[in-house]
């Protein structure tokens, strides 16, 4: 009886073994195949050149990849406007997912996004819009229906419009998530001691006040990186980030200065939305 007890714990213990090594196979499988849909989809020759320039501020394949973005996730993105991360999301989450652009309401920045998408029907045409406006209460998508919301420079926005409108922003988001849900923060990063007048006029945001917000919302800080981080940024210009690449707002007042800057220091932050 022993001996047929410790042959049946023995095949116990290497079936076990087996199907965890199965599971994280599995895992390492659908992992990869994450990795190698995100390389591609930033690699493709299809994304407009002054876009990809850009790559080496933006970092793209490590932001997604942070915020665990995989193919086959619904995944809305606030405020795409000409649509930098639509050249890198749409495409890949065509055929599994789903990409849900949340524009503005009617106006240059919405016309941008629907230009872009009418551009090219074979990278976009699976392409949702919906309409997110700060001022309004409708929900952005259904409830409890994505899996990921994004917003890439956006925050510092909604803080301009009002605290208010901010809160409201993100309970919106916080709604459109599914429990267990990741809300994707990227926004030009005021040092903590900086003042709080700051933020209502340089494009800068704590990262403190972010947090504030997502938490008030019910979110929690899951994690944040450092991949979007320029020690060159002093957050400290005549015409705030503005001042800075992309928009060189001073025109060719030390133009080249601000180059070599490069684009502004950024947060990175995920936020969870809890489960249950």
């Amino acid at each position: 009886m022993r001996q047929y007890l410790a042959i049946s714990a023995a095949l116990f213990a290497m079936t076990g073994t087996s199907a965890l090594a199965q599971h994280a196979h599995a895992d390492h499988q659908t992992m990869d195949a994450a990795t190698h849909a995100l390389h591609e989809a930033v690699a493709s020759p299809a994304r407009k050149p002054a876009n990809r320039a850009r790559d080496t501020y933006r970092h793209p394949v490590e932001t997604l990849s942070f915020f665990g973005v995989t193919p086959n996730q619904t995944v809305v993105e606030i405020w795409p406007s000409a649509g930098w991360y639509t050249e890198i999301l749409a495409p890949m989450l065509k055929d599994k997912g789903r990409y849900i652009a949340a524009a503005q309401p009617p106006g240059k920045y919405r016309t941008a996004t629907e230009t872009l998408i009418a551009s090219d029907p074979v990278r976009f045409d699976k392409v949702e819009i919906a309409t997110f406006d700060p001022k309004a209460a409708d929900d952005i998508v259904a409830p409890n229906s994505a899996d990921v919301v994004l917003t890439f420079r956006n925050a510092h926005n909604l803080i301009m419009a009002g605290e208010d409108t901010a809160k409201a922003a993100f309970a919106r988001f916080y709604r459109a998530l599914k429990p267990g849900g990741v809300l994707g923060v990227v926004d030009h990063r005021l040092p903590e001691d900086r003042s709080a007048a700051d933020e209502q006029s340089s494009g800068y945001l704590k990262t403190s006040t972010v947090v504030k917000l997502a938490e008030a919302a019910g979110f929690k800080l899951a994690a944040e990186s450092e991949v979007n981080a320029n020690p060159k940024d002093t957050a400290n210009w005549p015409k705030g980030v503005w001042t800075l690449p992309p928009t060189l707002s001073l025109g060719d007042t030390d133009r080249a200065k601000y180059q070599t800057i490069g684009e502004s220091d950024r947060m990175t932050l995920k936020f969870v939305k809890p489960q249950g």
